[in-house]
C-alpha cells in the first residue's frame, strides 16, 4: 500500500508581496520578514518591488496582469502608497474569484475588483491585527499592519471575519476611460502599462473591441496618441503576431499576453522613443486604413 502524506506547508496559501520599496535596502526583507515570523511554513512570494514610487495606476495594473492566475485563496499584500499614516482606510477585499488583497484602499483594487468582482471588504482593527510592539509607528504599515495582517490570513491563523468589521462592498476607484469603438469606425482607450524593460505600450483595448475593425496580419492602422489633448505620437502601424514579422527598428501593433491591443518597435524601446507613459490621462485612438496606403 502507499501512503501519501501532504506537508503542512503545503496546505498554506501563497502570499504575494507588492511593493515600490525597491530592494537596495531593507524595507521589503523586513516585510518578509515579519511573515516567516507568522509561519515559517509559510511560502512567500514577489511581484514586483520595482514598482514607480506613489505610482497607484501602476499597481493596480500589476495586479490586474498577474492576480488572476493565482489560485483562489492566495493573498495579495500591495504597499504603493503615498498616504500612509493618513486617514485613507486600510482593508481587505476579498473577490468572488476567492483572492484575498491586503493593504491601502486608495485605488490600488480598481482593476481586480472589476475584473474578479467584489464578494466583501473589511476594514483592518489594528487593535487585533497590528504587529506587536508596532504601535509608534505611523510610517511603515507595509510591515506593520499589511504583511502582518497578510501572512496570518495566508497562513491560517485567522478567517476573513477576523480581520475587522464588515464595510460596504465597494473600494476606491481610480479614474479612467474606458475603451470604446465610436459610429467613425475609430476605437479609443487609454495606456495601461508600459512594459518596463522594452518600453511596449499597452492599452486597454480588449481584443474583442479590436476584432469589430476586422484586423487581419499586415493591415496597417492610424494610431493616435494625445496627452490631456497634446498629441506626442502619430503613425501608421502593421498588425503583427509578434515582433520579428518586422524589421529591428520597426513599429508595429499587435496583442499583448493579455489580448489587448499593444504598440512595440522590434527590438527598441516605443515608449521612450516618443516620451510616453501610462495613466488614464493618455488617450489612444486607433483605426483602420487601407492596406494599400503609405
Amino acid at each position: 500500500m502507499c501512503l501519501f502524506v501532504v506537508s503542512h506547508a503545503s496546505a498554506q496559501r501563497a502570499l504575494v508581496i507588492q511593493t515600490d520599496f525597491g530592494v537596495k535596502d531593507g524595507a521589503v526583507a523586513a516585510m518578509k520578514g515579519v511573515a516567516f515570523g507568522v509561519d515559517p511554513r509559510l511560502p512567500i512570494f514577489d511581484l514586483s518591488h520595482e514598482n514607480t514610487p506613489f505610482d497607484i495606476w501602476q499597481a493596480a495594473y500589476r495586479l490586474k496582469q498577474t492576480a488572476a492566475y493565482w489560485p483562489a485563496g492566495s493573498v495579495f499584500v500591495s504597499v504603493v502608497d503615498p498616504g500612509v499614516g493618513t486617514d485613507r482606510k486600510s482593508v481587505v477585499l476579498k473577490t468572488r474569484s476567492g483572492h484575498l488583497f491586503v493593504g491601502p484602499d486608495n485605488g490600488t483594487w480598481t482593476f481586480v475588483a472589476e475584473d474578479l468582482g467584489i464578494d466583501a471588504v473589511r476594514q483592518i482593527d489594528e487593535s487585533l491585527n497590528r504587529l506587536p510592539g508596532s504601535e509608534k509607528s505611523y510610517t511603515f504599515h507595509g510591515r506593520d499592519i499589511y504583511a502582518y495582517t497578510g501572512a496570518r490570513l495566508a497562513a491560517g491563523k485567522i478567517g476573513f471575519a477576523q480581520v475587522g468589521p464588515l464595510l460596504p462592498p465597494e473600494v476606491v476607484r481610480l479614474p479612467y476611460a474606458r475603451a470604446q469603438l465610436g459610429g467613425d469606425g475609430v476605437l479609443t482607450g487609454t495606456i495601461a502599462l508600459l512594459d518596463f524593460n522594452y518600453g511596449n505600450v499597452w492599452t486597454n483595448i480588449p481584443e474583442d473591441l479590436f476584432a469589430k475593425l476586422g484586423p487581419a496580419y499586415g493591415d496597417r492602422f492610424r494610431v493616435t496618441i494625445t496627452r490631456e489633448g497634446r498629441a506626442l505620437f502619430s503613425g501608421a502601424l502593421p498588425y503583427a503576431r509578434t515582433f520579428g514579422d518586422v524589421p529591428p527598428g520597426e513599429p508595429l501593433l499587435y496583442l499583448n499576453s493579455l489580448l489587448h491591443v499593444s504598440l512595440a518597435l522590434n527590438q527598441g524601446n516605443f515608449a521612450q522613443a516618443h516620451g510616453l507613459a501610462a495613466g488614464g490621462e493618455w488617450t489612444v485612438r486607433i483605426e483602420k486604413i487601407s492596406p494599400a496606403s503609405p
